[in-house]
């Protein structure tokens, strides 16, 4: 038995120790905003927060994630980070095909966690390794440097 939280909600898991995260959070959880892309750790999109690190869930076993707090794509907008961030990618058209944006958008909310206020510098060295294969780089790090602008009372619904 596994006892880890999932977007702030308690879980006891009867699961193999070598599962991969990925396929908890999909397969037995439902929780799908989380992408399979490579299986090999190499595209970002499988990205989640553990402990608020971002870790690429397709090669975590779910015994390194025991005790800890797992924050997926559906939980992200409970942070001021998240709520910025989501508010930019749907007003700026910053996906293009979609696919690796959960990876994107949770590798841009540890950075604004961490950094409020990135450089350039500081957006590519937190993206790197986050593959779009639609190539919209430019419009990722302008949605993150417009988000990191926002306020918290920017992101709220009117």
């Amino acid at each position: 038995m596994i006892s880890l939280k999932i977007n702030g909600k308690p879980y006891t898991l009867d699961l193999p120790e070598d599962m991969p995260v990925l396929w908890v959070l999909r397969d037995e959880l439902g929780l799908t905003g989380t992408k399979f892309g490579c299986g090999i750790a190499q595209c970002g999109a499988c990205t989640v927060h553990i402990d608020g690190v971002p870790v690429r869930s397709c090669v975590t076993p779910l015994s390194v994630a025991e005790g800890t707090e797992i924050t997926t794509l559906e939980g992200v907008s409970e942070t001021a980070a998240g709520q910025a961030l989501l508010k930019v990618w749907a007003e700026d058209d910053v996906m293009q095909c979609g696919y690796c944006q959960s990876g994107q958008i949770m590798a841009a909310t540890a950075l604004l966690m961490e950094n409020p206020a990135p450089t350039d510098a500081d957006i590519d060295m937190a993206m790197d390794g986050n593959i779009c294969r639609c190539a919209t780089y430019t419009r990722i790090r302008a949605g993150i440097k417009r988000a990191a602008g926002l306020s918290p009372a920017d992101t709220r619904e009117a």
